[in-house]
């Protein structure tokens, strides 16, 4: 199989909009729903090419999807990959949180 490069889109999907997200970017902390096969070192890259931020540090969480019921149907949720993206204090802030 031919080896495809992933762009920084392809490894940060979208921001995770929590009201513990919104407390952590106090922190400047953010956290980012990643692709399933995304490692911390291109997390680290992604977010800083595609912000143009300084990262620290980068935590990485699989979600589980749940069982969700519908009446007597059952289904899952489906299940991600989660990071938490600290930046230097150097750095600047995301835009994207503060208006929130």
């Amino acid at each position: 199989m031919a080896s495809t490069t992933k762009t920084p889109y392809d490894v940060v999907i979208r921001p995770i909009i929590s009201e513990k997200s919104m407390d952590d970017a106090q922190e400047r902390k953010y956290t980012f729903k990643v692709s399933k096969d995304a490692n911390k070192t291109q997390v680290k890259q992604a977010i800083e090419e595609i912000f143009d931020v300084e990262v620290e540090k980068v935590n990485i969480m699989n979600c589980v999807g749940k069982q969700k019921r519908m009446g007597r149907n059952t289904g899952m949720t489906s299940s991600y990959k989660k990071a938490i993206v600290k930046l230097t204090e150097d750095s600047k802030e995301i835009e994207f949180f503060q208006g929130l």
